[in-house]
């Protein structure tokens, strides 16, 4: 997690990552989820631009329809801060959150949600659905769209490429 800041020979903590620098964190983590054969999405949770939790999707390697990449990372995140309220986290995932995901977001009043590429057939964050704007809910979730998008597209395409080819 050393991408940026302060020298561990100085003594100083590493700077707050960037939506950027958070977004690479969350490609490498969506990378990971191929070794285990799931689908490469990616998150990172962070605190003041910094990282308190970051998954990669398990559902195959889980055996659980839930184990989501931004579903895993608001657990972690909960775990390491003690509470089920994130008001003050900062979700960075590489693909726009599903349904479920969003509701997640929502329930757990995540402060800001910021995802690569967007999703026209399942995304609940602004291209399908927007659960994280609709005032009809308890909470509504601040999003940032578009981040280094062709990216996390590029993984998911090359995947899902792939699985044709092997079928």
């Amino acid at each position: 997690m050393g991408t940026t800041g302060g020298s561990p020979h100085d003594g100083s903590a590493p700077a707050p990552l960037s939506d950027d620098g958070a977004m690479a964190l969350a490609l490498a983590e969506a990378a990971a989820a191929v070794e285990h054969g799931d689908v490469p999405v990616g998150a990172v949770a962070l605190v003041d631009g910094r990282v308190v939790a970051s998954r990669h999707n398990e559902r195959e390697r889980a055996g659980d329809p839930t184990a989501h990449a931004e579903i895993l990372a608001l657990a972690d995140a909960a775990a390491a801060l003690g509470t089920w309220r994130l008001e003050n986290v900062t979700l960075v995932v590489t693909l726009e959150p599903c349904p479920m995901c969003a509701g997640a977001l929502v329930a757990s009043r995540l402060g800001r949600l910021v995802f690569g590429a967007a999703d026209p057939k399942a995304g609940a964050c602004g291209s399908l659905y927007n659960l994280c704007a609709d005032p009809r809910l308890n909470h509504e979730v601040a999003v940032t769209a578009g981040v280094r998008a062709h990216e996390g597209a590029a993984l998911l395409t090359g995947f899902f490429g792939d699985r044709r080819t092997k079928s």
